[in-house]
C-alpha cells in the first residue's frame, strides 16, 4: 500500500527540491569553471587525466539534475491536474507520496557530495 501525503505538503517538498537543484546546478557550474581554470596550470597526464574525470562527473551530475527536476515538474503537474479537476477541500485533499523521488533527490545529494569533497580534496593536493 502506498503512504499518502496532503496535496500541499507535496508540493512544498516539490518547491524544496526545485530550489536545491538549481543551487546544486550553479555550484556546478561554479567548479566546472574552476576545472577550466586549473586545467591550464598543469599540462601531466595524471593531471589531465583527473581534470577529464571532474568534467565527466560535473557533466553526469547536471544531467542527473535536469532528469530529476523534469520529474519533478511531472509530479507537479499531475499534481495541479488533480487540484484543476477538484479544487474542493484541497488543504485536506492526499495524493500517493512521491517516495521514489525522494529517494532519487536524497541519493544525488549523497552523490554529490562525495563528489565535491573529492573534488576538494584533488584541488588542495595539486594547487
Amino acid at each position: 500500500m502506498t503512504a499518502e501525503k496532503k496535496i500541499y505538503e507535496l508540493h512544498q517538498e516539490n518547491q524544496e527540491w526545485l530550489k536545491k537543484l538549481s543551487f546544486y546546478k550553479d555550484e556546478i557550474k561554479v567548479f566546472q569553471k574552476r576545472v577550466d581554470e586549473i586545467a591550464k596550470l598543469n599540462t601531466s597526464k595524471e593531471f589531465q587525466a583527473m581534470v577529464d574525470h571532474y568534467q565527466n562527473q560535473f557533466f553526469i551530475q547536471l544531467d542527473r539534475i535536469n532528469s530529476i527536476k523534469h520529474e519533478i515538474k511531472n509530479n507537479e503537474k499531475t499534481i495541479e491536474d488533480s487540484v484543476r479537476s477538484n479544487s474542493v477541500a484541497v488543504d485536506h485533499r492526499s495524493m500517493p507520496d512521491h517516495e521514489e523521488q525522494r529517494e532519487k533527490v536524497q541519493t544525488f545529494e549523497e552523490i554529490f557530495s562525495s563528489l565535491k569533497d573529492e573534488f576538494n580534496s584533488f584541488l588542495s593536493k595539486f594547487l
